[in-house]
């Protein structure tokens, strides 16, 4: 989450939400923070377990039928054959 930011740059983030809010908000805030936080991932893997279960693959023997079909066609034949000549 905080793969760009430095230690220098989150101590004068720390400082700024002091002097904003008070040393008696901050953990209210923070609390309030992970709660959102928490609720958001939450509905995320929600909906991220609806989107997988709407778009199942059908199972394996759903497949088999076609396959057998196309095992009982007709071999191609990949001999050349002779051009057609126009004259």
């Amino acid at each position: 989450m905080f793969g760009n930011l430095g230690f220098g740059e989150l101590m004068v983030m720390l400082v700024i939400v002091l002097v904003l809010f008070g040393a008696k908000r901050v953990p209210e805030i923070s609390a309030s923070f992970g709660k959102g936080i928490r609720e958001f991932k939450k509905n995320l893997s929600d909906v991220e377990g609806t989107l997988l279960e709407s778009h199942s693959s059908p199972p394996i023997a759903s497949y088999r039928q076609p396959i057998e079909q196309a095992r009982s066609m007709p071999a191609h034949d990949d001999t050349p054959s002779e051009p057609k000549r126009l004259l």
